[in-house]
């Protein structure tokens, strides 16, 4: 008796009959390679290939070294950047998902792990993808010494794609950022976002597009999707979708920079909870953060999607960056010395707040 193909027929069946393709990706492992190489950092021991990562830290630059991670993803900014086949900065967005968590510690990154799910692999996409990664790594300073591509045949359409990150970096403990370090009387400095980041888009995207980018949307359903993306943002000559897709601020390498010349008692992350909520788990217990939301300017693209989706602004505030994503908390004389090396350093500062005793009824 012959052997039952795939449809029943008479055949062979095969990993490629599957929906594996072994040879796309190893031509995707070789897109990537020089990529990944330029982030080699001194410490950095293995290439691309191997079956573990290795890195030797040079213990002689700290008294204590501890060892910080974080682990994170895009969400479905994801799946916006797949039906908008656009994949060269999304990379980037999960660098700072990751590194951003361990910034807020007084961590310096040492290196990243990534990992890639796709219904079907594609080179050319999952090179766009890596190379994002390996950017955005180059530029906290940091290294990509490992990752996994996966092709899962039917979990998820053609041209789709979940992207998940590890980092590990490192600090001197003394000189460890946290609640620790605060006290009332300190004073909020906000750094700028410009856009959404990663965060808030099963929202933004049910706002703006309603069910029309959707998992199971017909063609002409992602034609009219197509159509409002296309219409003209916040910004002139920025469509919607060009705002949503903007690539996330790298807050990492900016408190990196400041952490030599102001000093910092704590830092939030501002990411899915909204400022007040990512705030508080950085301030010691009694104490409470006073924001006044009126002293930053929102920009604009926040605006379109609380009009078009007539949300509340308490939800958008629970949701959304709003503007700040990432907040220091420092002593009031560092805060003029601190927005005066953000300026320096590309970035816009503001005081939004101060850090007061929280009275219970």
């Amino acid at each position: 008796m012959m052997p039952l193909g795939a449809e029943g027929n008479p055949g062979n069946l095969s990993y490629a009959a599957s929906g594996v393709d072994i040879e796309e990706g190893e031509l995707a492992v070789d897109r990537i390679r020089k990529s990944v190489a330029a982030t080699s950092i001194p410490g950095v021991l293995s290439s691309i290939g191997g079956f573990g990562g290795l890195f030797q830290l040079d213990t002689s630059a700290y008294r204590e070294p501890v060892l910080v991670s974080s682990t994170d993803g895009v969400g479905t900014k994801a799946y916006l950047a797949s039906l908008a086949r656009r994949y060269s900065t999304i990379g980037i967005d999960l660098v700072a998902m990751c590194v951003d968590d361990i910034a807020v510690l007084g961590a310096k990154p040492l290196f990243l792990l990534d990992y890639l799910s796709v219904g079907r692999l594609e080179a050319s996409m999952a090179a766009d993808l890596v190379e994002g990664i390996a950017e955005g790594v180059r530029r906290c300073g940091a290294a990509l010494i490992g990752g996994e591509m996966a092709e899962h045949p039917g979990s998820m359409p053609d041209g789709h794609f979940d992207l998940a990150g590890f980092v590990v970096g490192v600090a001197e403990k003394s000189e460890m950022w946290g609640p620790h370090r605060v006290s009332p009387g300190d004073l909020v400095v906000a750094i700028d976002s410009p856009n959404l980041r990663s965060n808030g888009f099963s929202l933004a995207r049910r706002a703006l597009f309603g069910t029309l980018s959707d998992p199971g949307a017909s063609a002409s359903e992602h034609e009219r999707f197509l159509e409002i993306a296309g219409q003209p943002g916040s910004r002139p000559g920025v469509t919607i979708l060009d705002e949503l897709l903007d690539p996330s601020v790298l807050y990492s390498p900016v408190l990196q920079a400041l952490a030599g010349q102001v000093e910092v008692k704590a830092a939030a992350h501002i990411t899915g909870g909204g400022l007040i909520s990512n705030l508080s788990r950085v301030l010691p217990e009694g104490t409470a953060a006073r924001i006044d939301f009126d002293s930053w300017e929102v920009p604009g693209i926040f605006g379109i999607i609380q009009e078009r989706g007539a949300i509340d602004t308490a939800e958008m505030r629970r949701v959304f960056n709003m503007g700040v994503g990432m907040a220091l908390v420092v002593d009031p004389r560092e805060a003029s010395p601190a927005l005066e090396v953000l300026q320096g350093l590309g970035r816009r500062g503001f005081v939004i707040g101060e850090i007061a005793r929280e009275h219970k009824d």
